[in-house]
């Protein structure tokens, strides 16, 4: 427990009173402070403790490596390195691993970590220029990308980040505040905020972030200082937005300036700059008791929620605009589905809480906490996952770190905040929102109680919640959330649906005696006088479901997809005979069966049946076989190696990809002259057209106007004759266009030589472009690619007979 004196700045994270100001307005329902929430589980704890003592040294250490701590010195005339990066945004990435370690010296003092941190204050205040502006990449004048940031300040804000560095270090600098005392940060902050409040508004510079999340950050410091120009800079850069009478760079879809904020009703644009203006808006909303904010945002969340939610919580369904497609354009192979817009969507739905007290939004939450935000961090902490996909032939991977590395460190301070989600009050109701062991110490208006929570959860529905008020007969109205799934409801909107859609058995009890079920808003109440050491037991169905998408998404159409409790389930290649798992078809008639396995992933619950796996035979037939498989939590995939997965089975033989017979080129090694993921040119895996996202493809992108080749590697010398290529291009969405020429290149006697093709080689989009040459005889064959001028290009085939 943490000392009283410090209680009301701890709570300032989580939106409500603090020890320095009294906000006008605010959440109706107030979060309960991580710190006053220690977890005890087997899930969630030892991810916390990982992110403590592994993920955040590690993302501190690979800030050190690629320059990023070393910018700020050199911005501050203590280092005379060359700067070092190639985003205008990398300041962002300490600012968010110092938030996360932080929240982490709340839960545990650390003397090595926060002297750390005290250095890189250091170096960020001598970063900061004399009138509170802080960028580096302005101050260190890097030229390389300039084009990013232009020639003077805020000239170029759709694109220089220069708000969005700002607002990272606002809220790290909140988080500090409260963590150490010390005002070292703050002041840094505070120093660039009222330069912010000096340049914009509507007597000043009147333009819009370019990519959201210093509304946010400007919330928290409202709420550390009570002074109101905070919040207001934050709806003024919210008004702004959208409005092209008063920004002339306002007007496009990707980062949310099609129309002002008030008038949208459908998620557009980057996913993770929607979710943090949502989020911002929530802020305004509340904490300037805005009505209008709500209302916006509602429309929105219904959009998303009903039309734009992938299974597994996650949002931004295009890797083109790193962002939403248009409504139920949901593919999986393709998914985007940053791991920082499933951060996003989590801090959105939570504040959506807070404003209604309805479990939907929980339901939401909990489902991308679990499921797409989890999967973007490996099991030992150290590797990321950028997009999370819903479906892998191999070509999905987890790094340790990224050139655009805001995933990591979004990773570090959000993990290390998480027992905050757990509980909620309003007044005297206490809402638990999630579930698993904890012991946390609430405040209601009656008074201070304790609850004790023990469960097994995720894996285990039972949940007992022993109650320890500080005095006798507390009046408090506990509300237990039941999920949509126990109720059988996936989420509440017609997107997903189950096909067992029978509500399981729900039972309540209150020191051993049945308690009646009674539910408002998603949540059995129980209000009563509590006394020491009350016990409520709660028994939540742990049904493995069956689920399907309307059919307006249709690359779910004849497919279905399995759920127990809160998690998402796959099958990946280590589990499944012959490591193919995307040529299976499960009836809907099989028996599935559950078991724990202990020794599995660091321990899951995996759900197996008997399934049909498809084959094609050399004449060319689908051939069915019996073959037993295993789903695993989608959270725990891709921590084997490579290989494939899938999250949505086909249900129905028309959804079904057979496997293909091994062919020349399939079992030929593959090389390229840049560029990643060459093996899928071999991965027999057919393109509906020259811009189908829904497959692996190959490109040479960054590299435009070049000259470039994809090389087959024989195991013996063999004779080819004939070449198909089918080209990638993605003109209205990317920088990839078939190439300007091509041509065949054969390995003999020790160098490379054009393959003869009297009929030449055709270009043509959509379909295979046969060239036809004479019969070589070698170990390595080339296709070698002109580019076109200013463009990439890419290829999804390469077959050779």
């Amino acid at each position: 427990m943490v000392p009283k004196r410090n209680f009301f700045v701890l709570i300032l994270l989580f939106f409500s009173v603090n020890l320095l100001a009294q906000t006008k307005g605010d959440y109706p329902i107030h979060p309960v402070p991580f710190t006053e929430v220690h977890m005890t589980d087997n899930f969630w704890l030892p991810r916390i403790e990982t992110n403590r003592s592994v993920t955040i040294p590690h993302a501190f250490k690979m800030n050190e490596e690629t320059g990023r701590v070393e910018n700020f010195a050199i911005a501050g005339g203590l280092s005379h390195k060359e700067p070092q990066g190639i985003y205008p945004f990398d300041d962002t990435d300490v600012y968010k691993t110092m938030e996360g370690a932080s929240y982490a010296l709340m839960v545990k003092p650390d003397p090595r970590l926060d002297a750390y941190l005290d250095s890189l204050i250091t170096l960020i205040a001598a970063a900061q220029e004399e009138d509170g502006y802080l960028y580096t990449v302005r101050t260190n004048k890097v030229e390389k990308i300039k084009r990013w940031y232009g020639d003077e300040r805020w000239e170029k804000l759709q694109g220089s980040h220069e708000l969005y560095n700002a607002g990272h270090l606002f809220e790290a600098a909140a988080a500090h505040y409260q963590a150490t005392g010390k005002r070292n940060l703050l002041d840094i902050a505070l120093k660039e905020a009222d330069l912010l409040v000096k340049t914009f508004g509507p007597e000043n510079l009147q333009k819009a972030p370019g990519h959201q999340v210093v509304e946010m950050g400007l919330a928290k410091l409202y709420r550390v200082t009570g002074d109101e120009k905070y919040i207001d800079l934050a709806k003024f850069f919210l008004d702004v937005r959208g409005r092209t009478d008063l920004d002339s760079t306002a007007g496009s879809p990707y980062n949310q300036q099609h129309k002002p904020v008030l008038q949208q009703d459908e998620a557009v644009g980057h996913a993770v700059r929607a979710g943090y203006m949502y989020s911002g808006m929530a802020d305004v909303a509340a904490l300037k008791n805005d009505p209008s904010y709500i209302a916006a945002i509602d429309r929105l969340w219904q959009n998303v929620a009903g039309k734009k939610l992938y299974l597994t919580g996650g949002i931004g369904s295009r890797g083109s605009n790193e962002g939403f497609g248009p409504n139920y354009d949901l593919p999986n192979m393709s998914a985007y589905n940053e791991t920082c817009a499933s951060i996003g969507n989590v801090y959105w739905n939570h504040r959506q809480f807070l404003l209604h007290g309805e479990s939907k939004y929980i339901d939401v939450m909990e489902r991308t906490l679990y499921n797409a935000l989890l999967s973007g961090i490996s099991l030992e902490g150290t590797r990321f996952f950028y997009p999370n996909a819903l479906e892998s032939v191999g070509q999905h991977e987890r790094a340790e770190w990224f050139g655009c590395a805001c995933c990591p460190g979004n990773m570090t301070r959000f993990l290390a905040s998480l027992p905050g989600y757990v509980y909620a009050v309003d007044k005297n109701q206490i809402f638990i929102n999630l579930y698993g062991s904890n012991t946390a110490e609430l405040e209601a208006e009656a008074g201070t109680v304790t609850l004790i929570q023990k469960s097994n959860y995720p894996w285990d529905g039972a949940i007992d919640v022993i109650v320890k008020p500080q005095k006798k007969n507390l009046p408090l109205n506990i509300k237990l959330r039941i999920p949509g799934w126990a109720q059988g409801k996936p989420v509440a909107t017609d997107l997903y649906r189950y096909l067992n859609d029978e509500p399981g058995k729900i039972s309540i009890a209150v020191n051993g005696k049945k308690f009646p079920v009674k539910m408002k808003n998603g949540y059995a109440e129980i209000e009563r006088a509590w006394q020491d050491g009350d016990k409520i037991e709660l028994q939540l169905p742990m049904i493995i479901r069956r689920v399907i998408a309307i059919d307006s998404v249709k690359a779910d159409i004849g497919r279905v997809a399995l759920e127990r409790g809160p998690l998402v389930f796959c099958a990946e290649w280590p589990d499944n005979p012959d490591g193919h798992v995307r040529n299976l078809l499960l009836p809907d008639a099989v028996k599935l069966t559950t078991k724990f396995d202990k020794d599995l992933l660091h321990g899951v619950q995996v759900i197996q049946g008997e399934a049909v796996a498809y084959h094609v035979n050399e004449a060319g037939n689908r051939v069915r076989s019996p073959q037993t498989f295993t789903a695993i939590p989608y959270y725990s995939w891709a921590n084997r190696g490579k290989g494939e997965m899938v999250v949505w089975f086909a249900r129905e033989e028309s959804a079904v990809t057979p496997l293909g017979l091994p062919t020349l080129a399939s079992q030929s090694k593959v090389s390229a002259s840049s560029g990643r993921n060459p093996d899928a040119v071999n991965d027999q895996l057919e393109p509906a057209s020259s811009n189908d996202h829904e497959i692996p493809y190959f490109h040479w992108w960054p590299n435009k106007g070049t000259t470039e080749w994809i090389q087959y590697d024989f195991a013996a010398p063999t004779e080819v004759s004939i070449a198909q290529v089918y080209w990638f291009d993605d003109t209205g969405q990317g920088e990839c266009r078939i190439p300007k020429s091509w041509r065949i290149m054969y390995f003999e006697d020790g160098e490379w030589k054009k393959a003869y093709a009297p009929e030449g080689y055709p270009i043509a989009k959509d379909e295979y472009n046969e060239a036809v040459f004479e019969t070589v005889r070698t170990k390595s064959l080339r296709l070698e690619v002109e580019a076109q001028e200013g463009w990439a290009g890419g290829v999804y085939e390469l077959k050779i007979k």
